[in-house]
């Protein structure tokens, strides 16, 4: 699948289901220079990154580093992140989430969502679509800012409206096909 705004693409390699939710593990490339996308962090979830081709370009707790082919990076559950193609070559890495949870949904869900348009400039979706998500995965995914009480205030008033026009629905629908809701 790829994100035609930011250039990343991501290939898995094992899925949730192929590890009974052990492990997500990846293979992610970033085709040109994108832009930094929000700093966030996962509550109970590492990550494993080890970069294969190109610079992939970190901020981790305000920190701000550069990798390199064979250099390895472990973000540890709650530590603020980002990650992006700062140059112009192609940046691949192996990436692997421990355990996987609803990771491979969350990102399905955000792809299908910026082929379709319905994303800005950076790739980020709308006030209405954020909110779904945020309440959706939020034990695999948070935004670091703005904080916590004010995300659940502001998207908290938002999922009724969102709900009320089936947004939901729309939102959550790239993930269906490969993981169909039990009946």
């Amino acid at each position: 699948m790829q994100n035609p705004l930011t250039g990343q693409s991501i290939r898995f390699i094992t899925t949730s289901q192929d590890s009974a939710g052990r492990v997500l593990e990846m293979e992610s490339s970033f085709s040109h220079a994108g832009p930094e996308p929000p700093a966030h962090f996962h509550p109970a979830q590492e990550e494993h990154f080890l970069v294969l081709e190109g610079e992939l370009q970190v901020r981790l707790q305000g920190r701000l580093l550069r990798l390199r082919p064979g250099q390895r990076l472990r973000v540890a559950p709650g530590q603020v992140h980002s990650m992006w193609n700062a140059g112009e070559a192609r940046t691949t890495v192996r990436w692997t989430v421990l355990p996987a949870l609803r990771t491979e949904e969350f990102l399905e869900n955000v792809f299908g969502l910026a082929q379709d348009g319905q994303v800005n400039a950076q790739g980020k979706p709308g006030l209405l679509p954020a909110a779904v998500l945020a309440g959706e995965y939020a034990p695999e995914f948070r935004l670091a800012r703005p904080p916590r009480w004010v995300q659940r205030l502001v998207f908290g008033l938002l999922r009724p409206l969102a709900r009320a026009i089936g947004l939901p629905a729309l939102v959550l629908r790239y993930a269906e096909s490969r993981h169909p809701q039990a009946a």
